[in-house]
């Protein structure tokens, strides 16, 4: 084994303590570098403006309906996602009115409103199959639906505050449209952070040779350049071809680093090798800072100069000198397009995705029928997304029920907080139940306080709304707690603006909402969706693809002049897939009160080492792909087909707890051994695939033990 695993320290199973200890932490820690006071002004002026405009012209209870239909808008605009923000806030709108209209043609009936209020919430629930941002926008629909139905008194009163709630939404996405704050922030974010990431993993190569990396940043800014043909047009200069550039960038640091491909452990070489690299991390940072500002890149003096002198070329030889002067070259393009100066990508592109003009990002109507799969696939027995919704479908309707029957008047606080609080996994139910009650008891409290003491008239409610909304979309990424505070105040002094909840007390809030909180709790312990015993199946899906990608570089040595497989690439996106599934199902899994029956925390952490080292490994051999004129090396496919028929194998193996076993692959590199072959690169790295295998039936074998 090239490298013992290192040590991690993996959470231990959530306790009622430690979750509110965690909460507290975490929701109530304001971040000021995550806030963002010109997004938060423009959202409230939003909110005042319609508030205002429904005050004047159609009374309180109507105003009170369109306050609604805009904060919602305003806040579904802080997703997380790469759609406009205008048609986030259009689309959130326009729910939200034919959610609050269907809601009161069947409020006079109680029978008939909890069946649609079930079919609702069902919905919503399976919306999280299309992502996080669709899921929270429509539980936040569910919600408010519970209060706004209140509000009207027939069913034309009824339609013109849905036309209200759904002209909210439109005022917020016209002043997006009229007032951008950062105009593709997001973007410059996501690039930046890439870069960045790359910066940080060139300096802690300087002192690991093998360090791991999370792709995850080059993930998401994969994600960030799917654009509109109209965005391509319009999009800044240096957001165009330096992600392709990046994504390069990753597997040279690597392969110059390693001592098993690159330069030796120790020597003048191991010396130039560390310069190179902390000047490549300088560089890096130096384009991350100007596209994430917009300004000009500033490098540190001789930090180019490290990676172009002379003496590099004279000290190193052999694929780490190829390394040292390809990172040279695709430094000077990560340059010269964090400057806007060229749009080309610099090296000439192999013939990937990357070489298009732009990734498409297709419009909404073309995504309705994968979205329609995507759920559909989740009508299955087990499927936490089915699972979610029922829980919530059944949890919001009982709550309903208990409300109305309790004596305490406005019963909606039960399921509006069950609703707002449940996501499909545990820990997050867990968090946000503890977060949401403590939010609301203070929101709840202050607010009902300054009604009851202060007795502000419709103007001063209003007011004191449209501040409360400041603070939740000042603090809306920095903790659930504290956004939460500033909900259950704006619904406090709105519905006292309309007249709607004077005579109900903080007690009698606090207890509605704390029923919600322990319904929600209760639904996943009855009705569990745990990640813990998927592990093993996420575990073998990254297995699988890993291997997939391996053969595929590997088997690209044995046809140098085919052209670069698009196999290649898409086999990394989906490793890169894989691995991120597995690292948040253990994320979800080390919150959960269950264990992982054949896979102990030390197994847990050992295979997840090897399973990078595995991807880390065919990434080696990428950087080093043979050109189109290299002589073949025929005995490179015979390990290509073994890596990809064992992994195969292996992956069934791990899902069914039975060792994996690499057969094939052995007797492949004992042909190899005996042939004699000698390649500079190849026979080095498929010796790293192999150790990587072998320490993934380690790490499982003493799981079982």
């Amino acid at each position: 084994m090239r490298k013992t695993v290192q040590s991690r320290r993996y959470p231990q199973p959530m306790t009622w303590l430690r979750a509110l200890k965690e909460t507290a932490r975490a929701g109530l820690t304001v971040e000021r570098r995550r806030l963002e006071p010109l997004v938060a002004l423009r959202g409230a002026a939003g909110l005042a403006v319609v508030v205002g405009g429904a005050l004047a012209l159609f009374g309180p209870v109507v105003a009170v309906s369109s306050a609604f239909g805009a904060f919602q808008a305003a806040i579904a605009t802080y997703q997380r996602t790469w759609r406009p923000r205008p048609l986030l806030a259009l689309a959130s709108g326009t729910s939200l009115a034919v959610s609050t209209f269907v809601g009161y043609l069947a409020a006079g009936s109680l029978p008939l409103f909890v069946l649609v209020l079930a079919a609702w919430t069902f919905a919503s629930g399976l919306a999280w199959a299309l992502g996080p941002t669709v899921g929270v926008i429509a539980a936040s629909n569910v919600a408010i639906m519970l209060v706004t139905v209140t509000l009207p008194t027939s069913v034309a009163t009824a339609a013109g505050h849905a036309a209200v709630i759904a002209v909210g939404g439109g005022v917020q996405a016209l002043l997006v449209l009229l007032f951008p704050v950062r105009r593709w922030g997001a973007q410059r974010d996501a690039l930046a952070d890439a870069l960045a990431a790359e910066a940080d993993y060139a300096r802690r190569l300087r002192h690991d040779p093998t360090a791991p990396f999370d792709p995850e940043p080059l993930m998401v800014a994969r994600s960030a350049a799917a654009v509109t043909p109209w965005q391509a047009r319009h999009r800044p200069a240096e957001l165009h071809g330096a992600r392709g550039v990046a994504e390069r960038i990753r597997p040279v640091l690597a392969s110059l680093a390693d001592p098993a491909v690159g330069v030796p452990e120790e020597g003048p070489e191991r010396d130039r090798c560390r310069e190179l690299l902390g000047a490549a991390g300088q560089v890096l940072d130096a384009a991350a800072y100007a596209i994430r500002h917009g300004t000009p890149v500033r490098i540190p003096p001789g930090a180019l100069g490290t990676l172009k002198t002379p003496d590099t070329l004279e000290l190193l030889d052999g694929p780490a000198r190829r390394a040292s002067i390809r990172l040279a070259a695709l430094l000077d393009d990560v340059v010269e397009l964090a400057q806007g100066e060229r749009g080309d990508g610099g090296e000439q592109r192999r013939e990937t995705e990357d070489a298009a003009p732009h990734r498409d990002r297709p419009p909404l109507h073309r995504l309705v029928p994968g979205a329609l799969r995507r759920v559909r696939k989740e009508l299955r027995h087990g499927s936490p997304v089915l699972r979610h919704a029922v829980r919530a479908s059944s949890v919001v309707c009982a709550g309903y029920l208990l409300g109305a029957a309790l004596p305490l008047g406005h019963g909606y606080w039960a399921p509006m907080t069950s609703v707002m609080v449940m996501r499909p996994d545990f820990s997050q139910t867990y968090a946000r139940s503890v977060a949401r009650f403590g939010g609301t008891l203070v929101g709840v409290g202050v607010a009902t306080a300054v009604v009851q003491t202060a007795h502000p008239d419709v103007l001063l409610s209003g007011a004191l709304a449209v501040l409360c909304a400041f603070g939740v979309y000042l603090v809306m990424r920095t903790g659930y707690a504290a956004v939460n505070v500033g909900i259950s105040a704006y619904v406090v002094f709105l519905l006292g603006m309309a007249g709607q909840e004077a005579g109900q007390t903080v007690p009698e809030r606090v207890l509605l909402t704390l029923l919600g909180g322990v319904l929600a709790m209760v639904s996943y312990a009855v009705y569990p969706a745990w990640e813990t015993p998927r592990l093993r199946h996420r575990l073998a899906d990254w297995l699988k693809a890993d291997g997939r990608y391996a053969a595929a570089v590997v088997d690209h040595y044995a046809r140098p002049a085919d052209p670069d497989s698009q196999e290649i690439r898409s086999s990394l996106l989906a490793a890169r897939d894989a691995r991120i599934a597995w690292q948040d199902a253990l994320a979800r899994a080390v919150h959960e009160p269950v264990r992982s029956r054949g896979l102990t925390r030390a197994a847990t952490e050992a295979a997840e080492h090897a399973l990078a080292q595995l991807g880390r490994s065919a990434m080696l051999l990428e950087a080093h792909l043979p050109e189109h004129g290299a002589v073949p090396v025929p005995a490179a496919r015979a390990l290509a087909e073994a890596l990809r028929q064992d992994t195969e194998r292996a992956a069934r193996a791990v899902r069914e707890r039975r060792t994996p076993q690499w057969d094939r692959v052995r007797a492949a590199l004992a042909a190899w051994e005996a042939a004699e072959h000698e390649h500079p690169v190849l026979g080095g790295g498929a010796a790293l695939l192999a150790e990587a295998l072998e320490e993934l039936t380690d790490a499982l074998d003493d799981g079982r033990n």
